[in-house]
């Protein structure tokens, strides 16, 4: 009220401030829905949003084009990229790591698996068994002492030895089986012995595969639970990846570029979900039929990629195999040597003096 006892004329002037306050919220709300106002449509210049290929996809990738002469065989890159396998969460295994709120680290205590000029050397074979090779001819205490005696002599000079233990889970058979693949998984908990020693004495375990009839992608993600663990790497062994009516021991086998591909893709998503360190991820070879073009195969993120050249023979044959598949440019490159089979094996000294570098050695 004024002094003269008249009302103010209070009233419009408050409906006009409130008409501007609602203009103003209108407007406001209108620069940060711009979809909204714009029928969703993004606003110019901005580029359009695009849908990912695959979970482990990411813009500006080499691995997000398909590779046009493997067809449509590359468009399964993105299947085998997808959810792990009912059985397979990290809680499924008493042993996994997961969850534990630290980042993970390889044994030597960081995240490379050749950090600091690391030379690896590894037992291979199966477990319960000398048959497939000299990792199974002992348990895994027994062995343990056996491949720290074989390695300590490729130590040099600012180059210190990684242990590592090759562990055939698939193995090719002459049979079909149940599957009808032509190959069968060991027990879990032989795996999981191992899994266990190699984490006790600061070990790697590397997961081998030969799946005969089966492909790769398929038989790896059965080890999805094992492949969580920071310490375990995986290895394809295309000898004994057979073709539809190709029976194991019958034929060399092989593997096409994609189907690698999709394994390491995979094997990479795996690594990067669970913020693993880096993994070895292993190709065997002493054909270069066994890994028809070569150059198709990717590299990936989060992966150790190794060339390892197999066969057993004499050093000279054993060369001419090295110099004719390795592809050093590509691969960190390693080196199979026999105890029985090679005729005057190489010793430390020799492997040390091949070119290009070998950096990784397993005694079967």
């Amino acid at each position: 009220m004024t002094g003269g006892g008249r009302p103010e004329p209070r009233g419009p002037i408050l409906f006009l401030l409130a008409l501007v306050l609602t203009g103003l919220l209108v407007v406001a709300w209108g620069a940060a829905h711009p979809d909204a106002v714009l029928g969703g449509q993004p606003r110019a210049g901005e580029p359009e949003p695009r849908t990912p290929v695959g979970m482990g996809w990411t813009p500006g990738r080499p691995d997000a084009a398909a590779d046009p002469e493997d067809g449509s065989e590359e468009t399964e890159e993105s299947a085998a990229e997808g959810p792990d396998q009912p059985g397979d969460s990290p809680q499924s295994e008493a042993d996994t790591d997961a969850g534990s709120g630290e980042q993970a680290v390889l044994p030597h205590g960081g995240r490379r698996i050749f950090a600091g000029n690391r030379f690896l050397v590894a037992y291979y074979g199966t477990a319960q068994t000398g048959a497939l090779g000299v990792l199974g001819e002992t348990e895994p205490e027994q062995m343990q002492h056996r491949v720290r005696r074989a390695a300590r002599p490729f130590r040099r000079p600012g180059q210190p030895v990684q242990i590592v233990y090759e562990l055939i889970v698939t193995i090719a058979d002459r049979t079909p089986g149940r599957d009808g693949d032509y190959s069968h998984d060991i027990p879990r908990a032989e795996v999981r012995r191992y899994v266990r020693a190699a984490r006790r004495h600061g070990a790697l375990l590397l997961l081998d595969l030969q799946p005969g009839r089966s492909d790769f992608a398929t038989v790896a993600r059965r080890w999805a639970w094992a492949l969580r663990e920071p310490h375990v790497g995986l290895a394809l062994d295309p000898e004994w990846r057979m073709g539809p009516r190709s029976v194991p021991a019958s034929v060399i086998g092989h593997v096409r570029p994609a189907e690698v591909n999709r394994t390491s893709a995979w094997l990479s998503r795996l690594v990067r979900r669970h913020d693993l360190p880096e993994k070895l991820f292993v190709l065997h070879q002493f054909r270069t039929s066994m890994l028809p073009r070569i150059e198709r195969i990717r590299d990936r993120p989060g992966l150790a990629m190794v060339q390892h050249a197999d066969g057993f023979g004499t050093r000279r044959q054993k060369l001419d195999t090295y110099r004719v598949i390795a592809r050093p440019g590509r691969f960190t490159m390693g080196l199979k040597l026999f105890y029985d089979e090679d005729r005057n094996r190489m010793g430390p000294a020799a492997v040390h003096a091949i070119r290009p570098r070998v950096r990784f050695v397993s005694y079967q």
